[in-house]
Formats: C-alpha cells, structure tokens, sequence
C-alpha cells in the first residue's frame, strides 16, 4: 500500500490551569515537550486502528497541543520497521512487537491500548472451502496477511498450530489491509485470508468468503488464545518516553478520550467521523463492521492483567527465537499514562 501521509492541525498550547486545579489534571494537561511528531500507523483504514483515526479526525491530537503526521503502511511490522529505523517516532500496532523488540536487545514500551482483542478474522476463499473445510487442512495453502510476521500472521500461525499444522507448511503472501485485499482475492492469489475489519465484514457479505476462525469478540480470542489478548496499542522506544513524559501523556489521553468516545459513539456519529474514502463505498457496510468489533476496543486504554502473559505465551509459540524466560514483561508495557488518562473522564 502507498504511504498516505494524514496531519492533525497544528494544535495551540494548552491554556494553563489556575492554581486550585487537581495535580493530576495539571500534569495531564502541560504543554507537551516534542508538539510535533510522526506516528506509524500499521493499516490505518482497518477498524484495528479506528481510536487513532478517531483521535485525529476528532481534534483530540490537537486539543492535547499535538502536531501528529499519520504515516500509514501495509501492516504493523513494516509500521514497526518505520519506528526502530527511526523516521517514525511513535507507532500504533499490536502488543506483541513490544516482545519482539525486546528479544532483540531493543526496549519497546506500550503505553496505552486501543484494542483488547486482535480483531482478526480467519477464512478461507468459497472456491477453495470444500477443500479447506477447517484449519487442519491448510497444508500448502496460500494464505494472505496483511504483512508477514504483523498480527494478522500471529493469529493465522496460533490458529494453525491448534490444528496441528506448521507455519512452514503454508505459504503466508502479504495482501495489506484495504483495497490490495480485494485484488488478491478476485485474482485467486490466494487460497485463504487472515485479515481485519472491514474487509473481513465485506467480503462475508458478498459471499466471497468462510469464516473459520473469529477474534472480533473477547470470547473468540480467549478460545483462541486462552486468555485475554492485548492487540492495538501506541508504543514508543523507551527513550523517547523517558526523554517526553509530557507528550507521552498527550499521546495517550488523546487515544484514551478516543477509546472512551468509541464505546457510546452513534452510527451517525461513526459515519461523520471517518473519511469517506475508508468506507468503501458501503456505509451500511462499514456500521455493521464496526459493531462486529465493537466490544474488542479498550474501554480506558489499560493493560488487562493476563494479557501481557497471553501475548508472550503465544508469540514463543510463533517464534521459537523468542525465549519466555528472558522476557521481563513488566517493561513491555505501562498503564500509569492510561490511568492519568483515564482519570479526566471519571
């Protein structure tokens, strides 16, 4: 997919609070240090990413005093990619890549979540369903993801490994998240899908696909999984974090008002919101998608207690160079900007 470069306006700074404000308020609400940044985005037209587009399309970026550049790729880990090489200085993507960073001698940190189960649905193509009538008969199957080794791949290769089939005995082909996923399909490119919202909704409707295996709910991931799943967060090397606590905290009171927003947002509302473009010409479409997901976003952008545990149980299963006993979980992750955060709203 193209890079799409998105610009939240430039935010004005924050009016200073009198001196009787609350210091958790205060501290939430100071000017951030670094008010003009670029954040990676790892397929912002899938509903996995809906808080970050929310957050921009809302103003919620700029009412926090942030000049945010949406920078958006064909998944998560060229996402990743764009944030260790340095041209991206936050990224929005799933948990695991925190693990992974970490394995490699590179401390990664989550700092509020957006998704607390993946939303990946797996499915095979309807020409290819007598043949491919559960996940144990995927052998030699070419299998689109969004991009390899992203989170789609994660729960593909989890999935498989329950029905006792190897991730090398499929073929995993990059097809993005939008568009590129419907040329690939009508193109017989592929034999079988794991893929995000609302793609995954459109192509059920039209019949084009199976849906084998379901993570759009807490209950399918934790029948997949066998716990709770963190997915989407805003993650960021633990060297900006430390050198921008303020915009750290901005950054995450911006997704977490966006999270909030997201759990009593109208159908109207939702339409409003997003682009006309990300709704592939299917209004009806995109509300069915969203409800389809719904339950999946982070009410207060915090870190379930099982679901750093969950994260690492699986990926050691995805990747056999990821050595559970030599990930320190807690600095994977950090409620205390979520919880700030969260304290606003209460």
């Amino acid at each position: 997919m193209p890079i799409q470069r998105m610009r939240c306006a430039a935010g004005a700074l924050i009016a200073l609070f009198t001196f009787a404000a609350a210091p958790l308020a205060s501290l939430a609400k100071e000017t951030p240090e670094k008010p003009t940044l670029t954040m990676a985005v790892g397929g912002l037209p899938g509903l996995y990413y809906l808080p970050v587009l929310a957050a921009q399309q809302l103003g919620y970026f700029k009412e926090e005093g942030l000049d945010v550049t949406l920078e958006d790729f064909a998944g998560g880990s060229k996402a990743l990619e764009a944030v260790v090489g340095g041209s991206a200085d936050v990224g929005a993507g799933a948990f695991e890549h925190t693990l992974f960073m970490q394995a490699k001698g590179q401390r990664f940190r989550a700092f509020a979540l957006m998704g607390r189960a993946p939303q990946i649905v797996v499915a095979v193509l309807k020409p290819k369903a007598d043949q491919l009538k559960t996940m144990a008969d995927f052998k030699g199957a070419k299998v689109g993801v969004s991009a390899p080794g992203s989170s789609t791949d994660l729960v593909l290769t989890v999935a498989l490994r329950h029905a006792g089939i190897e991730r090398n005995e499929i073929s995993a082909i990059g097809v993005g998240s939008g568009a590129t996923v419907l040329a690939a399909v009508s193109g017989g490119q592929i034999d079988a899908l794991s893929n995000v919202d609302p793609m995954m909704t459109k192509l059920t409707r039209s019949g084009a696909i199976k849906v084998l295996v379901d993570t759009r709910t807490v209950k399918g991931t934790q029948e997949v999984f066998g716990g709770t799943m963190p997915a989407a967060t805003l993650y960021a090397p633990e060297s900006f974090i430390q050198k921008y606590p303020k915009t750290t905290q901005a950054l995450a009171n911006a997704i977490v008002h966006a999270d909030r927003w997201l759990q009593s947002a109208s159908d109207a509302d939702l339409l409003k919101m997003v682009p006309p473009a990300y709704l592939l010409n299917d209004s009806p479409l995109y509300v069915e998608a969203f409800h389809n997901v719904r339950e999946a976003y982070s009410p207060d952008g915090m870190m379930p207690a099982d679901g750093p545990a969950t994260s690492l149980r699986a990926l050691s299963s995805f990747d056999k160079r990821l050595d559970p006993q030599k990930i320190d979980l807690n600095a994977t992750y950090t409620n205390d900007f979520a919880r700030k955060a969260a304290a606003q709203f209460k």
